[in-house]
């Protein structure tokens, strides 16, 4: 599907929105006209762009946001319930457990055993790719080429 560029920026403001106010109750509606769309379009448009609907898009943030407080504050699976905007202890378990494959407190457990350093999360928690870089060497890091299609001229002829 092809986006003009307005409604591209108008789908990205309109997600910013849903991120910002993602442990509040923003309604579809509320977004959808920040967006200047109907709301069924604007969800038709943002699934379409995003890969997911504006509602599962907030629920993913308050599965991220859930399991770093899991990971690193000492609060218990029901104040981290509260907190992430979720209502019912049952269905935030229940949802939890869907997204990530472990109930929240088998994640707290898990992620409170590897925590080594105060404030900072495990990297095991971290997906493996990312851990990998870790271990690079900095030279890995650096440009194969010093110079860009525009800068770069032609080697001098060898004399020999």
């Amino acid at each position: 599907m092809h986006f003009d560029h307005s409604t591209f920026r108008r789908l990205c403001d309109a997600r910013g929105l849903l991120a910002l106010h993602a442990d509040q109750p923003l309604g579809i509606a509320e977004a959808a006209r920040a967006a200047g769309m109907s709301p069924f379009h604007f969800i038709r448009q943002f699934e379409a762009l995003f890969g997911s609907t504006p509602h599962q898009y907030r629920i993913g943030l308050r599965i991220d946001r859930a399991k770093r407080l899991l990971a690193s504050r000492e609060l218990s699976v029901t104040e981290t319930c509260l907190e992430v905007g979720m209502s019912s202890l049952g269905s935030f378990s229940t949802l939890f457990h869907q997204r990530v494959g472990v109930t929240p407190v088998a994640f707290q457990r898990r992620a409170r055993t590897m925590v080594r350093v105060p404030g900072r999360l495990p990297t095991a928690l971290f997906p493996g790719c990312l851990s990998l870089m870790g271990l690079l060497p900095a030279a890995a890091f650096q440009p194969l080429h010093s110079r860009n299609f525009r800068e770069a001229k032609p080697d001098p002829p060898s004399l020999g």
